[in-house]
């Protein structure tokens, strides 16, 4: 019997929404938006996600919208340990 042979397929390259998605958590960490106040995060993001959806124009609108939210809890700072217990506790 002949034994069929697998072709291995090249590996495909990320979808434009996970390239959008890590060109946004680098904006972030390069903008410093963890930690600003929250009327400057949001008038970034408002900035931002029209660039990327001039960048990106591939994606749909619930795709940007999801990005934006992502990117939002993204920016949000490290709950401590501590604040997780009280939470889990009460």
């Amino acid at each position: 019997m002949a034994k069929k042979q697998m072709r291995r397929s090249a590996p495909a390259g990320p979808t434009p929404y996970e390239e959008a998605r890590d060109e946004l958590f680098q904006h972030i960490m390069r903008c410093g938006v963890t930690g600003s106040e929250p009327e400057h995060q949001k008038e970034w993001f408002d900035e931002t996600m029209g660039y990327m959806q001039s960048r990106f124009p591939e994606l749909e609108e619930t795709q940007v919208l999801e990005l934006r939210k992502l990117g939002e809890r993204f920016a949000q700072p490290a709950k401590k340990q501590v604040e997780q217990d009280a939470a889990s506790a009460a």
